[in-house]
């Protein structure tokens, strides 16, 4: 006889929940794709224009050209968030959440200008959520049509529920959403404060902070060194797979 199914959220981290890992690797599969075929379709279409075609061809193919150097480049940098991604899994545990506040506006509160979710404080000090911007917009693009604006059809927006969060936003993590059975994540996308990476960029903040919190996140990849006392309440920073 099987054992109980646990649920998502029960797991001591997302990483030992069988269907995530597997989304993961699903994930990295995808990217791999991208990693040799945008490669491959650049040296493709330069080796038939000098070797088939003449030079008037040269306009022709120069937008496919740059466009196929732009994706391969892309690609790069997908395979390091899905090895970030895989950092922040292994080490927090999934949250399943139901009525995520989310927009395409600045929000007063945010590191960054973009779209954004926002999540629960872990401190628990207020109702008040966290927001986390999207703050790189490559592959953003699923989510962005689905936390929409006003005019949004709510179908759409209702593909965002419930939303799966593994990590602290105070820092970084990842965003999913379920599958058709509601069984197991999918579009993996990793997100970020711009503060948790880069020293120079202003911090919120955040009260509650405690030292067991930074360890964590720097298991999970971020690179600050400390929450510095003179932390900008509201400030802006400066400048996150999906499967």
């Amino acid at each position: 006889m099987k054992g109980k199914r646990l649920n998502p959220a029960d797991y001591p981290s997302a990483w030992e929940h069988p269907d995530t890992r597997r989304a993961w690797r699903r994930h990295g599969l995808v990217m791999s794709f991208g990693l040799m075929g945008w490669p491959v379709a650049w040296f493709g279409m330069l080796y038939l224009l000098i070797v088939f075609l003449s030079q008037r061809f040269i306009l022709l193919f120069l937008l496919p050209l740059c466009y196929a150097f732009y994706r391969a480049a892309l690609q790069f940098r997908q395979v390091a968030m899905l090895f970030r991604i895989r950092s922040v899994i292994r080490e927090y545990p999934w949250q399943i959440i139901l009525g995520t506040r989310r927009g395409i506006g600045e929000h007063p509160e945010a590191e960054d200008k973009g779209i954004w979710i926002e999540l629960p404080d872990p401190a628990g000090r207020s109702d008040a959520g966290i927001p986390l911007v999207f703050v790189k917009h490559h592959r953003a693009f699923w989510w962005l049509r689905r936390i929409g604006g006003p005019r949004t059809k709510p179908a759409l927006k209702a593909r965002l529920e419930p939303l799966w969060f593994a990590g602290d936003p105070r820092f970084l993590g990842v965003v999913a959403v379920s599958s058709r059975d509601g069984k197991a994540p999918r579009r993996l996308h990793f997100l970020y404060q711009p503060s948790a990476f880069d020293g120079r960029a202003p911090r919120r903040s955040w009260e509650g902070v405690e030292p067991a919190d930074l360890e964590r996140a720097r298991r999970a990849g971020a690179r600050f060194a400390d929450v510095p006392s003179t932390a900008v309440s509201g400030a802006k920073g400066s400048e996150g797979a999906e499967s």
